[in-house]
């Protein structure tokens, strides 16, 4: 698999809301988690869309705790909306799903 076909994209396009879309896997976490953290942090987003997501893993879901951890850090409060199921299943199986409202 190419880096490129591995890469989430970052749609900053509706106010207010971040869209991921793409796969959020152990092979792109820690560049989407710089990447996400850094689109959330302007202009007072405060939704992150994960309508766009393909596929997921633990890395994935860890990548959106990290970046509601840092928005919490900020003093910014931020909804997830849109989890894939896969990524709602693994919340709840690591008891996890309530941190993300």
């Amino acid at each position: 698999m190419s880096a490129a076909s591995a890469a989430v994209r970052i749609d900053e396009a509706t106010p207010g809301s971040v869209r991921v879309s793409g796969e959020l896997t152990f092979g792109n976490a820690a560049a989407a988690l710089a990447a996400i953290g850094v689109a959330v942090g302007r202009d007072g987003r405060s939704v992150l869309d994960l309508s766009g997501i393909t596929r997921s893993d633990s890395a994935g879901l860890a990548c959106v705790l990290a970046v509601l951890a840092q928005s919490a850090e900020r003093g910014r409060k931020l909804s997830v909306q849109n989890m894939p199921e896969g990524m709602h299943l693994l919340a709840s199986v690591c008891e996890v799903e309530g941190l993300m409202v």
